[in-house]
């Protein structure tokens, strides 16, 4: 399997909007290499006999039931606001894009 090379890796780092530096990307090309390695033993490993599943045990949901009670209103909720805008917080932009 051909490793994962550093124009890839710098590729990921562009859509993720993350600047790396020369030595950063050929150390995240190896570990990237290494997950996607250990990945494909797993998927090597597993049957047609072993079923998928999100977690080795099996779990209940321990969560308290969801029940309607009675909360803040809009008004009530943004009355402490430095800024607000159509019944929500309104903040500073951060990302310099557009809406």
């Amino acid at each position: 399997m051909p490793g994962i090379t550093r124009e890839e890796v710098a590729h990921l780092a562009r859509l993720a909007r993350l600047e790396l530096k020369g030595e950063e990307l050929d150390h995240f090309a190896g570990q990237l290499d290494d997950i996607i390695g250990a990945v494909a033993r797993v998927s090597e490993i597993a049957d047609q006999d072993v079923p998928p599943t999100s977690h080795p045990l099996p779990l209940t949901n321990v969560m308290r039931a969801d029940e309607v009670r009675p909360s803040l209103t809009p008004e009530q909720a943004l009355s402490g606001a430095p800024a607000q805008e159509q019944q929500r917080f309104k903040v500073p932009q951060i990302l310099g894009e557009e809406s």
